[in-house]
């Protein structure tokens, strides 16, 4: 069918035909149908929609559109997890190495981060030398030498998604939810991993804020990662606050290393380990909580993170005193009365924390990593007039954007605080019961 023919069917409501999402995959890929037909497809979508058929369709054709590694069938068991984002998400970098020292090898295709959130990738430039880009011959290698291979892709997974995801930036639709799950699997599929566990954030700061929202897209992601070969599952998390005590690429590093030290925030331990449990169900791995966390108290999660760095570049030596820049001008945050955090605007911090010089506010944007929120309270506490709600790291003194980031906390009438763990959905999309919290 012609670019027009399915360009007139989607915009009258019409039902496309089957292979015809396809075809549009292989037209972005290889270039036959011009920018001005895609952007008018994307946009007949996110006003459209696609039934779960026709979105699985477009995922598949994305997927087949570039490499496929299948490397599950060389390296059996082997472990994904995505996020989709949020103000001082670090589990992955912490989620690897415990895997790793579980038994589990594990892949993760990283990206960098725009807007409010922060990317993988762009964290692991704050360890010196670490080199992130990934074949499939280096991946393999990574996995042998220290089970877990994490990194940008090389330009031949899914080269559909790369250039309608581009569009969908310049066209406003990018909150297409069959957009969002095509684009996402798209490249997760291509490694051919095992299983995958995703983190779909809910709450201020997530890129799809109301649960209703995020419960359809964690259904969608499980459902059809299920139903093309990789075992899923989905735990929707709040992100109404940032998560641990430090949001900012540098100083998130330095977090993940103190957990795995045996001194870092609870929150980021304890959803790193919901996580990993996620996984260890559908690989049936015998795993237990307890387990795992002897996996860090005896500093073999640790020992694999720095096997994990070395063989992607760093220097063992940086280990021993790592050093991560911190911006050096602190603005000290503090409550202007007793009463409890009642509201945090972790979105509203997350763009603060970008305008700065934190955060990639542009495709191709200069991140300063020293930039950065140390956040020291949570909320539902009860705090006292003045007391530190959280530190500011800028490059130089801003009193305007100081007091634009004291703005973000509310202090009111007391509130419960957030579960981190709001709800657990699996491949068959069901939704399951708020899962308890990790023990302390």
């Amino acid at each position: 069918m012609s670019a027009y023919d399915v360009l007139s069917r989607l915009r009258a409501g019409e039902s496309l035909r089957s292979g015809d999402l396809g075809e549009v995959a292989r037209a972005a890929a290889d270039g036959s149908w011009s920018d001005a037909q895609l952007a008018a497809f994307l946009m007949g979508v996110a006003i459209r929609g696609l039934d779960l058929d026709r979105t699985r369709e477009l995922t598949a054709g994305m997927l087949d559109s570039g490499e496929r590694w299948r490397l599950a069938e060389e390296r059996p068991n082997l472990l994904d997890k995505h996020s989709t984002g949020g103000v001082g998400d670090k589990a992955s970098l912490l989620l690897a190495p415990l895997l790793a020292a579980a038994g589990a090898p594990v892949i993760m295709l990283t990206g960098r981060g725009l807007g409010h959130t922060g990317g993988t990738a762009d964290k692991l430039e704050a360890i010196p030398g670490f080199r992130q880009e990934l074949s499939r011959g280096r991946a393999l290698e990574l996995l042998d030498r220290c089970g877990i291979a994490l990194g940008i892709a090389t330009a031949g997974i899914a080269p559909a998604d790369r250039k309608l995801y581009a569009l969908r930036d310049r066209t406003a639709t990018v909150d297409s939810l069959p957009l969002i799950v095509a684009s996402i699997l798209s490249k997760k599929l291509a490694t051919g991993a095992a299983a995958i566990v995703f983190d779909v954030k809910v709450g201020d700061a997530a890129f799809l804020p109301r649960v209703e929202q995020a419960r359809e897209l964690a259904r969608l992601l499980a459902g059809i990662s299920s139903e093309l070969g990789m075992q899923a599952e989905a735990l929707l998390t709040d992100m109404n606050q940032p998560l641990g005590d430090w949001a900012g690429h540098a100083c998130e590093v330095r977090e993940v290393l103190d957990c795995l030290e045996g001194r870092g925030p609870a929150e980021t331990v304890d959803l790193t380990l919901a996580l990993a449990l996620a996984l260890g169900r559908q690989i049936r791995a015998d795993w237990s909580e307890a387990s795992l966390r002897g996996l860090i108290a005896s500093g073999a999660a640790r020992e694999r993170f720095v096997r994990w760095a070395v063989a992607q570049g760093a220097a063992e030596s940086w280990f021993e005193h790592a050093r991560l820049p911190l911006a050096p001008e602190e603005v000290v945050i503090r409550a202007p009365r007793s009463g409890c955090v009642a509201t945090v605007r972790t979105r509203q911090l997350g763009l603060l924390l970008a305008e700065a010089g934190g955060a990639r506010r542009s495709i191709g944007a200069e991140i300063d990593l020293g930039i950065a929120l140390h956040y020291r309270t949570r909320l539902g506490r009860q705090v006292e007039a003045g007391e530190e709600l959280a530190r500011v790291y800028l490059r130089q003194p801003d009193p305007v954007l100081a007091e634009r980031f004291a703005r973000c906390f509310e202090i009111g009438e007391t509130v419960p605080a957030p579960r981190l763990i709001v709800e657990r959905v699996d491949s068959a999309g069901s939704a399951g019961e708020p899962l308890p919290p990790p023990s302390q």
